[in-house]
């Protein structure tokens, strides 16, 4: 059994331990009520936008946009892969990982992956990464979304690729995400809440910079709401993962103390017996 000072010294590290655990949490909890009202809104936004394009594609537009029109022949599929920034999140990004590399062994087409996130491992580096956006945060921004947009556009305008996927943890509640593929090019318009207008609309300046704009700004508000789900399904994991191990944290400082209890007892017991057989030894040798 393990001296008394040992268990103090385990008991001790044990409830820095739990100060840690319990601080990421605090801080995962507020990341999370911040990212998760951005995704709420980006949501109602990303519908609204959605919506806008059936009208305006419904409406008799007359020309194909380049962002829109399949390929007739897939050579290349590039997927977008969004880990966390870092580990402490249970499996997180070890589920997405694998998930991926599902993907890749029913691929028939040559691919690439583009990762954004700072997380990395040994599966993550056998995939074929052709590209990382490591500097990216904890609570995404416009600016930085467009960024990666605007390089995941010139590299399928440019023909280096003829498919994008996002792969990422779908937020489905604060204690489950879902790790799922939405391709991203050649954009595809998933049904509205509502048919097409039968209106005649008019344009200004004309219909093809309306669309152009509206095209841009439905990928735009996609790409974002996507990287929101991502950072708040981080976020959860987080929380739900440092959350557990504070409670492994409890449990095991209240099996020291009880093993702590044990060995005081122990000692007190054996210094008792000492004394009561110096104590006889003193009488015997009296006599």
């Amino acid at each position: 059994m393990a001296n008394v000072r040992e268990i103090r010294s385990r008991i001790n590290g044990v409830k820095s331990t739990r100060q840690i655990t319990k601080a990421m949490k605090m801080v995962s909890v507020s990341k999370l009520r911040k990212t998760q009202a951005s995704m709420n809104a980006m949501r109602l936004f990303s519908d609204g936008c959605r919506q806008v394009m059936f009208d305006l594609l419904g409406s008799g537009t007359t020309f194909a946009h380049p962002l829109l029109s399949p390929r007739k022949q897939i050579s290349h599929v590039t997927y977008v892969l969004v880990v966390g920034n870092r580990g402490l999140c249970g499996a997180y990004n070890s589920n997405l990982v694998r998930y991926l590399e599902k993907m890749l062994e029913h691929e028939t087409h040559s691919t690439d992956v583009v990762v954004i996130g700072r997380w990395t491992s040994d599966a993550l580096n056998r995939m074929p990464v052709s590209h990382t956006v490591a500097d990216f945060g904890d609570a995404p921004t416009p600016e930085a979304c467009n960024e990666v947009l605007e390089y995941l556009k010139q590299k399928y305008l440019s023909g280096q690729t003829d498919r994008i996927c996002v792969v990422y943890q779908h937020f489905v509640n604060a204690l489950r995400q879902d790790p799922t593929s939405v391709q991203l090019l050649p954009a595809v318009l998933p049904e509205p809440d509502q048919k097409p207008g039968a209106a005649d609309y008019q344009f200004e300046p004309d219909q093809e910079q309306i669309v152009n704009q509206v095209v841009e700004l439905y990928l735009s508000s996609t790409m974002y709401q996507l990287l929101l789900e991502a950072k708040s399904g981080e976020h959860s994991a987080r929380t739900t993962a440092m959350g557990a191990a504070s409670d492994n944290t409890d449990e095991l400082i209240e099996k020291l103390s009880l093993e702590l209890n044990r060995a005081r007892q122990g000692q007190i017991t054996t210094e008792i017996s000492e004394i009561a057989g110096g104590a006889l030894a003193l009488e015997q040798k009296k006599m």
